[in-house]
């Protein structure tokens, strides 16, 4: 299997150059016909956004990698599984909690889940844990509530509403017939070496252990944070906001609206409450909840970032899973608001 990635590849990456260049060149175009500052300058802005969305990552991203070797190398076999409940839906439940214990952002869950993935843990398990971490997260709870308190019960529909997403996304996966095939091909083959390094011994102690895994990680997360971040302030400069905030007190338009922003701002969970304060005025709370939902967990640094592990199809079902369910909570917080 190994050789069928080697010879994969160069034609995958291909096609997502080819992909990346035709979408940036339509992003310039749009950038040429709207009206506001002119090209250059917007770039530069792009530049100093994709700069600091790096910035403010890759602290979480080296947590959660130290996380993810502490999870695979030093936590004895069986401790983490010994705690855990025998059925499929409370083991679930259990583990889309586990994000209260792991202060680390959406950037770092993914190498942590990937940690989880090489023990041995389901996907449907890790998929759990990763969509709900980001928002029982307990630095993600302080801050909602330093920006929101409790009005329009904001903080509380984030909470119920992210869990109760981690674990739909969870339930439907778990029904899935092929559990491998929801991963990429390059992630299972970093299993199946981590897995013969293990088995033959030649690994070596936990140390060197550590040392290989952390390069792992770094080379699978690093490259698809960089491309994210990119992405991320480049959407911010080139499509125009005032379309998404002239449309900001309609109860039905508003909750698309800052899904749409969410998913092109990509700020870290930990700090985008106080970014969607700044919208609480103009725009209902319904749609101020569906941003924070939508956000930590399906914006376009995060994608990039879960496209090193889980195919692209998968994705987009949780895509599509994560807005559908942000826009039926955001319109429930609406008629109870």
């Amino acid at each position: 299997m190994t050789s069928d990635v080697a010879t994969r590849r160069p034609t995958r990456l291909g096609l997502g150059i080819g992909l990346g260049v035709l979408v940036v060149a339509a992003l310039v175009a749009l950038a040429l016909l709207s009206p506001g500052p002119a090209l250059p300058t917007r770039l530069q802005d792009g530049l100093t956004l994709s700069t600091s969305v790096l910035i403010e990552s890759l602290p979480f991203v080296m947590l959660g990698v130290l996380l993810s070797i502490v999870v695979q190398v030093w936590v004895p076999p069986g401790v983490i599984e010994r705690w855990m409940p025998r059925r499929a839906w409370a083991r679930r439940a259990v583990l889309s909690l586990l994000g209260m214990l792991i202060p680390v952002c959406e950037c770092g869950n993914v190498p942590f889940a990937r940690g989880l993935l090489m023990r041995g843990f389901g996907v449907p398990e890790t998929l759990t844990f990763l969509i709900a971490a980001p928002i029982v997260n307990p630095i993600v709870i302080i801050t909602t509530h330093q920006a929101f308190g409790f009005d329009d019960g904001i903080l509380i529909a984030r909470l119920v509403g992210g869990y109760l997403i981690a674990n739909l996304i969870g339930w439907l996966y778990s029904r899935h017939p092929d559990a491998e095939g929801m991963l990429t091909e390059r992630f299972l083959a970093t299993c199946e070496i981590v897995e013969t390094q293990i088995t033959d011994g030649t690994s070596g102690g936990k140390g060197r252990r550590s040392l290989a895994q952390f390069v792992v990680e770094l080379r699978a997360v690093m490259p698809a944070l960089i491309v994210g971040s990119a992405l991320a302030g480049a959407v911010q400069v080139l499509v125009p906001r005032d379309a998404l905030l002239a449309i900001g007190s309609n109860p039905a338009l508003s909750i698309l609206a800052m899904i749409a922003l969410a998913m092109i701002v990509s700020i870290c969970s930990n700090v985008d409450s106080f970014f969607a304060l700044s919208f609480a005025s103009t725009f209902t709370p319904g749609s101020i909840v569906a941003f924070l939902l939508v956000g930590p967990l399906v914006d376009v640094k995060m994608l990039a970032l879960l496209r090193t592990t889980f195919r692209t199809r998968i994705l987009a079902g949780i895509v599509v899973i994560v807005v559908l369910s942000a826009v039926a909570i955001g319109g429930v917080v609406n008629l109870l608001a």
